[in-house]
């Protein structure tokens, strides 16, 4: 179990930090340097940080203090904190969560519902049978194409920032919060460079299978530890492990911690590699299918960083992408003003919102609605 939940921060300084000022405007409209969601969105409340110069010292990554902070396996839904639980019970008891059961996963195929529950239906929405729910990113704009990878950060991490870094490329990384644990050399490795951090949940679970507090779970622990890994970035997307996700999921992620979803609309396939699912020949022969290929919609692949090889297939159909005319960026960066964290433009600019995580104390007998 781990001893500490968050940083050594007592309450007392927490709730006399200064608060920076909340600003009305309409739903959806973007404001360059405000948060992005409402001033009375429930992601305000946990993940607070004080206005710049608050004397507020995060842990060094990688740091006994900083890594003692976090779960070390799949968190225990009875010590989370209460301002995460309360979050949940309040967007249940509005009715913002839809009442969709847990599906049960399988080894061979997609998630199953119960009887009367339609994956493809309206009421469920399943992303894993390519219902597209209207709130999510599917599609690039005409002629771009977004860039990101999953499941760092790892050993091959390093060497995809280096080739980044080296073309002047912006990427997002969608990263597994127990891996950062792990890896968080190669955490900084990513981060350092200016990529921008997203959440691939926790222990990389089918996040329709879990309940409503382990949905919780999987994300506010993935956030709090980017969170308190950059400086106090609230990250603003998260990507479904296996693009696992439904109408049920996707409201806890929105209302309880204000996340968007990136999914994708072509699949390398790159994760099989190592099965023997695919080879470094058919994912090029993949990608210059599609890079050649119309320009509406744009494209986002679906790229994972767990090998070399995975990373060397990137690196290989790189050139094509600029050859053919793509415009790149990282696909945290395609939406609205591009901003890749809720409360700050990027790596090195402002982090506008209020105070560090205040709940500093994990709740073990909370009760938990739905």
């Amino acid at each position: 179990m781990f001893t500490s939940i968050f940083l050594a921060i007592n309450v007392a300084l927490a709730a006399n930090l200064p608060r920076s000022d909340c600003h009305d405007h309409e739903q959806h409209r973007r404001l360059p340097g405000n948060w992005y969601h409402e001033c009375d969105h429930p992601v305000h409340n946990l993940f607070k940080r004080g206005a710049p110069g608050d004397g507020i010292n995060y842990a060094e990554v990688g740091s006994p203090s900083w890594s003692s902070a976090f779960p070390t396996s799949t968190p225990d839904t009875s010590q989370l904190p209460q301002a995460w639980v309360d979050a949940l019970n309040d967007a249940v008891s509005s009715g913002k969560i839809p009442n969709i059961p847990e599906s049960t996963s399988t080894s061979d195929r997609s998630p199953v519902y119960p009887d009367g529950f339609d994956p493809d239906g309206s009421e469920v929405c399943s992303s894993s049978y390519q219902c597209r729910i209207p709130e999510d990113i599917w599609d690039a704009p005409t002629g771009t194409l977004g860039i990101g990878f999953d499941d760092g950060p790892l050993p091959p991490t390093p060497r995809l920032v280096t080739f980044l870094q080296s073309q002047n490329q912006s990427a997002t990384h969608f990263m597994i919060g127990s891996n950062i644990l792990s890896n968080p050399n190669q955490f900084n490795a990513a981060y350092n460079i200016g990529g921008d951090i997203a959440v691939h949940t926790y222990t990389h679970p089918y996040m329709t299978t879990l309940t409503n507090i382990q949905v919780v779970a999987e994300l506010g622990w993935t956030m709090e530890i980017i969170h308190n890994s950059t400086g106090g970035r609230v990250p603003r997307f998260w990507r479904p492990p296996y693009g696992d996700s439904d109408n049920r999921v996707r409201a806890i992620a929105a209302e309880v911690f204000g996340l968007e979803c990136i999914m994708w609309n072509r699949d390398t396939d790159d994760w099989s590699m190592e099965s023997g699912g695919t080879t470094m020949r058919a994912i090029s022969r993949k990608m210059k299918k599609w890079l050649t290929g119309p320009k509406t919609p744009g494209l986002i692949i679906l790229e994972h960083e767990l090998t070399t090889d995975m990373v060397q297939a990137f690196i290989n159909a790189y050139p094509f992408m600029k050859s053919n005319g793509w415009n790149t960026t990282s696909v945290a960066r395609l939406v609205g003003d591009g901003r890749p964290y809720q409360n700050s433009n990027n790596d090195d600019s402002t982090v506008t919102a209020d105070g560090i995580l205040v709940a500093a104390t994990p709740s073990a007998t909370s009760s938990i609605t739905g």
